[in-house]
């Protein structure tokens, strides 16, 4: 864990104290359940459940000697009891306090990040209505195509973090879950009724079939779950990284009075809190590899597992949860600039109207190929003259490539005037944007 990226609501579920307190959790509720099938008496169960506790430094100081974590926990708390402590950790083997804890863990911040996704789409929605029909130009292979709002590339990361919520929500079913079922896990010295029991005591499910293990494929599953969720935050950081250089300039992270952006360079704005997403996502993705491959443990157990678990659930979620707090602060403060958008979507002189054009040719009869034809010729005609740095409107004040079009003896046979002019109407291209939000924002409110 770096401190640097860690919130302490979420690193303190990851502590060292914060490990064994999940095992005693787990321990005590496995006293309470077999106080309930007759086995521990009550007056020990209730000296054990209040009064058992554990002291890190005691744990290391017995782990330096046993070699063994649990054994080192067992004993430290074993020290805070008296006689009763012979029924600590009945019939347990360390796994079913270890992993049962871990899932413990696993939801408890799992939901932490939940909430996190939940705080980014409604950051996410807040800025889409707000420039619902803010136009900008929509680029493909990072040149101008056609005309978009930013409210709809808004809405495009409204609906994916959704469907990260959803697969989160799921996760959420598929690692809540724990064992005690003993050595081989087998159950030969501990009832069903008894990992039941604890199970319900700790709200967790039981492993139908855990061998001597909670299945690993639950652990990949959230690896996964949470590296994809990186993923599209890291596009959304990419997108605001392209916006915010110098030849583009339409949204910027929030500078704020007194922030210096270089140490030579006193005019530096730089999109420093995106390329740091950018960062944090490649190293939260990297955790998916061990965890997939923790999947494959030999026979009934072994733990090759164990020491990456160390390393990749606490940062992954650190990390994570970090990550999704720095995204929501940049798109919740993203400066935008609507009039450099529109400036942009003219900077190729009306080329983004081409397809309208295009498409108004064949409903005068013309072929497929002939429109392409006499509608490309005139668009190659601007990217010369933009080329040659000539200004992006004729002496008419009207578009190079709408001057370029009226002027064509062949495309003047087919189509008015009028209706040449009427192909640059932006109004064309948003006329739709409502239908979207209600199909991305409606569908969700809706649920």
């Amino acid at each position: 864990m770096v401190e640097r990226y860690a919130r302490e609501e979420m690193s303190k579920h990851w502590t060292q104290h914060a490990r064994y307190a999940a095992w005693l959790e787990v321990e005590k509720a496995a006293v309470k359940a077999w106080n309930k099938l007759g086995l521990i008496p009550d007056e020990d169960c209730k000296k054990i459940v209040n009064n058992a506790t554990f002291s890190v430094e005691r744990i290391e100081e017995i782990e330096a000697v046993t070699k063994h974590d649990l054994i080192a926990f067992n004993t430290s708390v074993a020290e805070s009891l008296g006689k009763e402590s012979r029924w600590f950790h009945y019939g347990m083997t360390s796994s079913d306090a270890v992993d049962t804890g871990v899932a413990l863990q696993m939801r408890d911040s799992l939901k932490i990040i939940i909430d996190d996704v939940k705080m980014l789409m409604e950051s996410i929605e807040k800025r889409a209505q707000e420039h619902k029909f803010t136009l900008m130009v929509g680029r493909s292979h990072g040149i101008h195509g056609e005309p978009i709002t930013f409210g709809l590339t808004l809405a495009v990361w409204y609906d994916e973090v959704a469907r990260h919520l959803k697969n989160l929500e799921e996760t959420m079913e598929v690692i809540s879950v724990g064992q005690i079922s003993g050595a081989m896990g087998n159950f030969a010295h501990a009832p069903l009724e008894l990992e039941e029991l604890a199970m319900a005591e700790l709200g967790l499910k039981p492993e139908p079939c855990s061998n001597q293990v909670v299945h690993r494929d639950r652990y990949a599953r959230l690896a996964t779950a949470l590296a994809l969720l990186a993923s599209s935050v890291e596009k959304f950081a990419v997108q605001v990284r392209h916006l915010q250089r110098t030849e583009v300039y339409e949204a910027e992270e929030y500078f704020a009075k007194g922030q210096k952006g270089s140490s030579a360079m006193p005019h530096k704005r730089n999109p420093i809190l995106t390329e740091n997403i950018t960062g944090l996502a490649r190293t939260i993705r990297a955790y998916a590899a061990p965890a997939m491959e923790n999947v494959a443990l030999w026979h009934e157990r072994d733990i090759s597992h164990s020491s990456n678990e160390r390393f990749w659930l606490p940062d992954a979620f650190i990390t994570t949860d970090f990550m999704l707090h720095r995204m929501n602060n940049v798109i919740a403060n993203l400066t935008v600039m609507p009039e450099n958008m529109m400036k942009n979507l003219n900077l190729t002189g009306g080329l983004v109207f081409s397809q309208r054009v295009l498409l108004e040719l064949p409903k005068a009869g013309v072929s497929r190929e002939d429109a392409y034809r006499i509608v490309q010729r005139n668009a190659m005609k601007v990217w010369e003259e933009i080329q040659q740095g000539k200004p992006t409107v004729n002496e008419n004040g009207e578009s190079l490539y709408l001057g370029h079009l009226l002027a064509d003896d062949e495309l003047r046979a087919k189509l008015s005037e009028e209706q040449i002019r009427e192909c640059f109407n932006y109004e064309y291209y948003t006329k739709n944007v409502d239908a979207i939000f209600n199909r991305v924002f409606l569908k969700e409110s809706a649920k």
